[in-house]
């Protein structure tokens, strides 16, 4: 498990390689706007973060006195520094098929699938109502399948099957076949639990 001094130092490492870049070009390959030439509009799940060029200190626009997640930002710095243009191609993966994820398959499924199953497995119509919330878009899967766009070039779609008397419930995360130009394995990890744990707290809210 990474510790804090690692969050800051992938966060100073990304923030140096983004300052090298002009940030009209950085705008363009992520797809967030960039205002007054130097202010990054940086809408990520439910949220919406500020971010200025060339220091990228992030501030939450609803809530200036709530610190970002190092974690959240990390994320959101590495896709920046991507430097891809891609449109999604609407092709759908599984997380496996992502190169180089085998290695984190198992730290997916803990943080991803199992909490997705654990808190929805019975409970489809609360799936339902929290992707709403989070401008989630019905997907014809599952008995509950719904598709997001946590960052403008990386969509997911989150899938459940119910539990009955006889099985117990699945479920699944997929990615656009392009999702490895724009996130490292982990950080698609990082992303899809992020995804589901927002899920479950706006299902409690």
């Amino acid at each position: 498990m990474a510790r804090v001094d690692d969050y800051a130092n992938a966060k100073k490492i990304t923030v140096e390689r983004l300052a090298a870049k002009p940030p009209g070009e950085i705008a363009d390959c992520s797809g967030f706007m960039l205002t007054d030439g130097r202010v990054f509009q940086i809408p990520f799940l439910d949220r919406l973060y500020r971010a200025g060029y060339p220091e990228f200190e992030f501030m939450d626009v609803s809530n200036a006195e709530k610190p970002v997640p190092l974690q959240e930002q990390v994320l959101i710095l590495h896709y920046m520094d991507a430097g891809k243009s891609l449109t999604p191609a609407g092709k759908w993966i599984a997380y496996r098929e992502i190169q180089g994820a085998s290695f984190y398959y198992s730290a997916f499924v803990k943080r991803a699938i199992d909490p997705l199953k654990k808190v929805f497995g019975k409970n489809p119509t609360g799936l339902a109502q929290a992707a709403e919330k989070l401008g989630g878009v019905p997907a014809d899967r599952g008995d509950a399948g719904f598709s997001f766009s946590p960052l403008p070039r990386v969509p997911l779609q989150l899938i459940l099957w119910e539990a009955d008397e006889e099985f117990e419930s699945e479920a699944n995360v997929l990615f656009d076949i392009t999702a490895g130009e724009f996130l490292s394995p982990e950080d698609a990890v990082w992303l899809a639990g992020m995804l589901v744990y927002r899920l479950i707290t706006l299902s409690r809210g």
